[in-house]
């Protein structure tokens, strides 16, 4: 069993302040957890920095798929979500993943809201991506619909362009977040021709009427070769997602109480059962794994970690480290 949990912690100072109630003596308790960082020490599964264009969980599953690590902001999950959506693109060519989504203005900078906020409907979603083809077109791009908040494109300028993921800008400038590579710059022009055009489409003002955001914009990322990944050998948990990039802390302890709750207790219950579990933690920095192999614990023991594990929840020879310093190191 290998559980691979994206969005465990965040240098937000939200979520900074949210581990405080993970520090011993604190009131949110997961024990599953706690027993499943004892016993063995940790060890990197990705080492990157804030910047990095790419989320660490991405370059794991990317890993664990078999695609090449390629440069920084290449990695082919455009093709991936279009699978995903039941679309075969062709193989070979380089596809980008395009967001439709609402770009906040502030007073003195933008803010990508989450696209999910914006309960874009299929039949908006299409409207929108009518009205915007022809512009791609007239420049040699290929578009297809995928989902009301993924499109796909190819064009020749997205050959080697690095793209920062959708989810390490929500919330974020997206200034910021657009790299000054050459090829960069067609895309910005799209952005800026795609913006004036829906700012005049019917549904800038109806969705407005009914208190929604307006499309206004679109994020680009995914941009890589399309490659057929090999199966995945383990299991993705979501839930800490929305509220970590939506800096609802209460609701992302929530989840992590849900969490270990359902499969760290299960995972927990395969470890008791002298199953190998392996538990790898995805932050903004760094992925790290928890690999507990049957071979861990000697067979004459397996009477005393069973008793352990009960009176403790923790794997005997080795103390949980805290929760805390734990989740802030990612």
């Amino acid at each position: 069993m290998h559980l691979i949990v994206p969005f465990a912690a965040s240098l937000s100072e939200p979520c900074q302040h949210a581990l405080t109630r993970l520090a011993p003596g604190g009131d949110t308790a997961l024990p599953h957890l706690s027993a499943l960082l004892a016993g063995v020490a940790a060890h990197d599964a990705v080492t990157d920095d804030e910047y990095a264009l790419h989320l660490p969980h991405e370059r794991v599953l990317a890993q664990a798929m078999g695609w090449p690590a390629g440069a920084d902001g290449t990695l082919p999950w455009a093709s991936w979500w279009a699978a995903q959506d039941g679309l075969a693109l062709p193989p070979g060519e380089t596809w980008a993943l395009l967001s439709p989504g609402h770009w906040l203005m502030g007073r003195d900078h933008l803010t990508l809201i989450d696209p999910a906020q914006l309960q874009l409907t299929e039949g908006e979603s299409r409207a929108l991506f009518d009205a915007v083809a022809p512009f791609f077109e007239s420049d040699g791009w290929t578009l297809r619909f995928g989902a009301p908040s993924r499109w796909y494109a190819t064009h020749p300028t997205l050959t080697g362009l690095p793209t920062a993921s959708l989810d390490r800008v929500i919330g974020r400038n997206p200034d910021v977040w657009l790299t000054d590579h050459p090829q960069a710059r067609v895309l910005r022009r799209l952005q800026a021709e795609a913006q004036m055009l829906w700012y005049q489409h019917p549904l800038h003002d109806e969705r407005q009427s009914r208190g929604l955001l307006p499309v206004n914009s679109f994020w680009v990322s995914g941009c890589g070769v399309v490659r057929e990944p090999a199966p995945l050998q383990a299991t993705v948990l979501t839930d800490l997602r929305a509220p970590l990039l939506a800096d609802d802390m209460p609701a992302w302890l929530d989840a992590w109480q849900a969490l270990d709750a359902g499969p760290l207790a299960e995972a927990h219950a395969a470890l008791d059962a002298g199953q190998p579990v392996t538990l790898t933690l995805c932050g903004e920095r760094h992925a790290r794994t928890w690999a507990h192999t049957a071979a861990a614990m000697p067979a004459h023991q397996s009477g005393l970690k069973g008793w352990w594990h009960k009176l403790t929840g923790a794997r005997p020879g080795r103390a949980a480290p805290a929760l805390n310093d734990t989740l802030g190191a990612l």
